[in-house]
């Protein structure tokens, strides 16, 4: 099903489409149609259409489903690769490739893409611009197999994406830079033109570069996480206060402050998989990547620890009633891949706790973690609960009323998993409370 809004002639922008609807390709289909570009987004979930031609964004994504709405008449949605690619000039590329078994990417799709291109007719009026995250070398393959297949006068480019979730819309149109990797110049002049309105750096470079750039630096950002989240385990044992020592470190400008909050670990869509992937990368190379061993390590025993300070205050966790707070892996998304609370929560019901849960997005972790008891309210989850561990610092969490909820806790018990609540103001009200290399006590 499609929906043409028929985009005027004397419309100025590019002809660009997109294929694959998911968070990646809708994100860079609505804010290259707010630049002036008429584009054209393409998914096989024909329910996801219906949605997207009914105004409806199937995600959540702050502002994304207004600046679609402002800017509907250059957006066209439909399950037809031959609509996109007889209305497109410049094709994206943004399917998943989601880890195998054997840690490698799983290329399946981007492979898929590529057959229906040679069935449907992609010729030599098309770009592609691979915008989904693949291993160092795929565009060399990719660029071999579409010669091999008849089709060396489609080119190819990739442009690695660097959006947040919760920040992408401001990612993508104030962006810190814009890397485009290309085997013919020509090619990545189009693509360098789309971004023109922008203003921001432009990085020209070859396509295995392009692709390194993003997993090190998605690799690197992990590491900061894991390294500060290590410094706050020590800051526990010697009484250092973790604040203090990544506020110090963070006014070197060496080091910056960003990415230097303490928690109970990294997680979401990219991190995790990109690590994992660029480590296996080197692998498959012969290299072992000792450090990323370590990051991913040390983020997978960050949230263990929590359990750990559960039963040192509890003695056992058998019977207790655990309140998770927050099931995203960040605030402002409704994402819970590889987030820290499915862990959690898997955890403690190994541990014959009983898990309540709150997310003010998240609606639930269905077959994921059957056994977790929902609740509409953080309040409600709180009710009863011999514990409560912050695992996403929403701003309605973190603002609640905290001294009016202790009263229906069974134990007065707060783990701050990501420092986000005020200790002194906590020990004030009445509760038993550990942040991640904090130290409460001195700030009453």
């Amino acid at each position: 099903m499609s929906a043409d809004t028929g985009a005027g002639e004397a419309d100025a922008g590019a002809r660009v489409g997109v294929i694959g609807a998911g968070y990646v390709g809708l994100v860079t289909g609505v804010c290259l149609a707010s630049l002036g570009h008429r584009v054209v987004l393409r998914d096989i979930d024909e329910a996801k259409v219906e949605r997207l031609n009914a105004g409806d964004v199937p995600i959540y994504e702050p502002g994304l489903e207004a600046l679609m709405a402002e800017h509907r008449e250059r957006l066209e949605f439909t399950e037809s690769l031959k609509r996109l690619l007889d209305a497109s000039e410049i094709v994206f590329i943004a399917v998943d490739t989601p880890p195998t078994y054997s840690g490698d990417a799983d290329l399946s799709r981007v492979h898929r893409v590529l057959d229906e291109l040679q069935a449907t007719g992609a010729d030599a009026r098309h770009v592609l611009v691979m915008k989904s995250t693949v291993p160092v070398g795929t565009g060399e393959r990719l660029r071999a197999e579409l010669d091999a297949r008849g089709l060396d006068g489609v080119g190819y480019c990739s442009n690695p994406e660097f959006l947040k979730e919760g920040a992408a819309i401001a990612d993508f149109l104030e962006p810190d830079r814009v890397v485009i990797g290309d085997f013919r110049p020509e090619d990545g002049d189009r693509v360098e033109a789309l971004y023109a309105p922008l203003g921001a750096p432009i990085m020209r470079t070859s396509v295995p570069s392009a692709e390194m750039v993003k997993y090190a630096s998605n690799a690197f950002l992990a590491t900061k996480i894991s390294f500060i989240n290590e410094i706050a385990n020590v800051c526990e044992e010697v009484g250092a206060d973790v604040d203090v020592v990544a506020e110090g470190m963070g006014l070197d400008k060496r080091i910056g402050p960003a990415f230097l909050r303490p928690g109970v670990g990294f997680g979401g869509s990219c991190f995790p998989k990109d690590v994992a992937a660029l480590k296996q990368l080197a692998g498959n190379s012969g290299y072992h990547f000792q450090l990323l061993t370590s990051v991913i390590e040390v983020n997978e025993l960050q949230k263990r620890r929590v359990i750990n300070k559960l039963k040192k205050h509890l003695e056992t966790l058998e019977g207790r009633r655990i309140a998770l707070l927050g099931l995203a892996f960040k605030p402002d998304t409704d994402d819970i891949r590889e987030a820290s609370s499915l862990v959690l929560a898997a955890r403690l019901l190994a541990e014959g706790a009983h898990v309540t849960a709150y997310d003010p997005v998240v609606n639930g972790l269905g077959e994921r973690l059957a056994g977790v008891e929902i609740h509409s309210s953080a309040e409600g989850a709180l009710a009863g609960a011999h514990a409560g561990v912050l695992v996403t610092e929403w701003r309605s969490i973190v603002e609640l009323d905290w001294s009016a909820v202790r009263p229906s806790m069974a134990t007065p018990l707060v783990i701050d998993g990501r420092n986000a609540l005020d200790p002194a103001s906590m020990l004030d009200a009445g509760y038993v409370f550990e942040g991640v290399g904090r130290l409460p006590e001195a700030l009453r």
